[in-house]
């Protein structure tokens, strides 16, 4: 059955937010589209319009976190300015799924307790229900296969899944970094075959993060992401989905 991988590198800036559309069925994907968002053109427009344009099963994969610790929503539901806190620090800030990545690939997620990475998921997590209110849809987070609703959407760490498919982390994102993004989109190549079009991606590092989400979305409905043992928690907490490091 064919699916639809959007990936979608998040950030609170619309013009820093890269999208990539992938289209394919187990094993065999091709890379249709990049873009890079804008005021005048917000992701969320881009992304229902890509999703109306087919009839496909649709996953988006989302580079941010889209939940908090649940030590962090239990403990700071109570507190008060002043009194102590009886959680560990890392318990508070930091969520299973990241102590999971930093156990299997050596590479710790920034804590969205902690960082400014949680004004990234107050953006994702928002621009998901703005999303829904767009398309009439729920968009519920996916958690097994088959996909059983038009349109859902998993959580990913697009610096899991380069180290899964032995691609390297340093350099690209950088304004001189040219090379290493030519290097990572050949490193894509070996998974999809690529549109023309989307060499622009080589010229972005939001563009080829938002590549590197769609291939971890492909990896997820190809069943080669490793599940939470603890869905109920991941439920809450939500869960970084990536292929175990070759």
């Amino acid at each position: 059955m064919s699916h639809v991988v959007i990936g979608v590198d998040c950030a609170v800036q619309p013009a820093d937010v890269g999208l990539a559309r992938v289209r394919g069925e187990l094993g065999s994907w091709h890379l249709e589209a990049v873009f890079l968002a804008s005021a005048k053109r917000i992701p969320e427009q881009i992304v229902a319009e890509w999703i109306h344009a087919g009839s496909d099963p649709v996953l988006l994969a989302l580079d941010a976190p889209l939940g908090w610790p649940v030590a962090m929503s239990e403990s700071l539901g109570r507190h008060r300015a002043g009194s102590g806190i009886a959680s560990e620090a890392n318990d508070l800030f930091r969520r299973a799924t990241d102590r999971f990545v930093a156990r299997s690939f050596r590479k710790t997620p920034l804590d969205v307790g902690a960082d400014r990475i949680a004004r990234t998921t107050h953006w994702a997590v928002n621009f998901l229900d703005r999303l829904r209110h767009r398309l009439g849809v729920s968009i519920p987070l996916a958690w097994e296969l088959p996909l059983s609703d038009s349109v859902s959407a998993i959580e990913v760490y697009p610096a899991a899944t380069l180290l899964a498919h032995g691609g390297e982390l340093a350099g690209y994102k950088a304004a001189g970094g040219a090379s290493e993004r030519s290097e990572l989109y050949e490193m894509l190549q070996k998974h999809f075959t690529c549109s023309e079009e989307c060499t622009a991606a080589k010229k972005s590092p939001h563009l080829i993060d938002a590549a590197i989400c769609a291939l971890a979305g492909t990896d997820f409905i190809d069943g080669k992401a490793v599940a939470p043992e603890d869905r109920g928690l991941a439920e809450r907490e939500g869960w970084i989905w990536a292929r175990p490091r070759a």
